[in-house]
């Protein structure tokens, strides 16, 4: 298993980690992404260490609160032998202060988390929306006080613009905080926007990615292609308005590019586009989900090899998207201000 630094904090982490959107399936936005219970997900987590996939992601929110319970009993007895990194921002209870990243609601946040992971810390402690009503530094210094205190190692954040984690690495640095090591954004190959604005900060700043929806939201699975109907065990019939749109065209002409590279490769369309991303510049993990083991076990296959220059570029070629202003004039401005990819 190859590891990465994440970020400017010294902490490694291996490229790939399990996501546990699907365990417990507490509702239904998340059944229709799996129900697997504890004795599942003890199961994944023996197939995910014997493959040196030691780092497991998950969030409060996640089939509301289940999620970590679960995977709080499938790492029990082996604490050390994991990375665990979760989420708090969204609203988690009916109370008016139950949302958010204020000082009130992080400190009800983070201490749930260690109580349903039943751990005394947490490795990786993210910000999975940003909050315009608080000011960073208050987030800041409630993150820091715990990172002080031991019970969070890694700050990051979660879904941030530009300007929003900007904003934040500012305020770290002025006022000698806590840091933002890593952003976990959303990236795909039918989903290239972090490139224009997020992965330019990223290497600029030394905050590294956490790819989350890889496959861009379960359409890149093989699946789904040009006159096929959609699977009856997809999420997209469930979940479809709630993630990245998609046209349907552009998604069929990056799916066959994707089956042109798996005839030349051997390997699965998911296991390219999962490739492809550990490829790019300031990735340093990409979360894999799973509904079951044969699942996961074609995920881990997207690793321990790497796609030539020449497939990338057939790769790069069909999900290419016309860039928004001003990204699209900053292109012609190479000489002084190259893009990163």
């Amino acid at each position: 298993m190859e590891y990465r630094l994440l970020g400017e904090s010294g902490f490694k982490v291996p490229v790939l980690s399990l996501g546990t959107g699907t365990f417990g399936g507490g509702n239904d936005f998340f059944k229709a992404w799996g129900s697997t219970d504890a004795d599942g997900a003890r199961r994944l987590v023996d197939i995910a260490l014997d493959a040196g996939v030691s780092m497991f992601d998950s969030a409060d929110i996640y089939s509301d609160g289940m999620a970590e319970e679960i995977l709080g009993k499938a790492i029990a007895g082996r604490r050390s032998q994991v990375i665990v990194s979760t989420k708090g921002t969204f609203r988690f209870g009916e109370g008016l202060n139950d949302v958010g990243s204020t000082r009130h609601h992080l400190t009800e946040s983070i201490n749930g988390s260690l109580k349903r992971l039943n751990t005394d810390y947490i490795d990786i402690y993210q910000l999975h929306g940003f909050d315009a009503m608080t000011r960073v530094e208050e987030t800041l210094r409630t993150l820091d006080d715990f990172v002080r205190a031991g019970k969070i190692r890694v700050i990051g954040c979660s879904n941030f613009s530009g300007w929003h984690l900007m904003k934040s690495l500012s305020a770290s640095d002025r006022e000698g905080l806590a840091r933002h090591s890593a952003h976990q954004a959303y990236y795909s190959l039918i989903g290239r926007d972090f490139e224009h604005e997020l992965m330019p900060l990223g290497l600029d700043q030394k905050v590294s990615t956490i790819v989350w929806s890889p496959l861009g939201w379960g359409r890149l699975t093989g699946k789904i292609r040009r006159g096929t109907p959609l699977p009856a065990n997809s999420r997209l019939h469930v979940t479809a308005d709630k993630g990245p749109p998609v046209a349907d065209e552009y998604l069929y002409g990056v799916v066959d590019a994707l089956d042109a590279v798996a005839k030349e490769t051997g390997k699965s369309v998911p296991q390219i586009a999962l490739n492809w991303l550990l490829q790019r510049p300031t990735v340093a993990n990409v979360i894999v989900g799973a509904r079951d083991e044969a699942q996961f076990r074609e995920n881990l296959g997207s690793i321990g090899w790497s796609l030539s220059a020449e497939q990338i570029a057939i790769l790069d070629k069909a999900s290419a998207t016309t860039l928004p202003y001003p990204y699209w004039h900053q292109s012609g401005f190479a000489e002084r201000n190259p893009a990163p990819v």
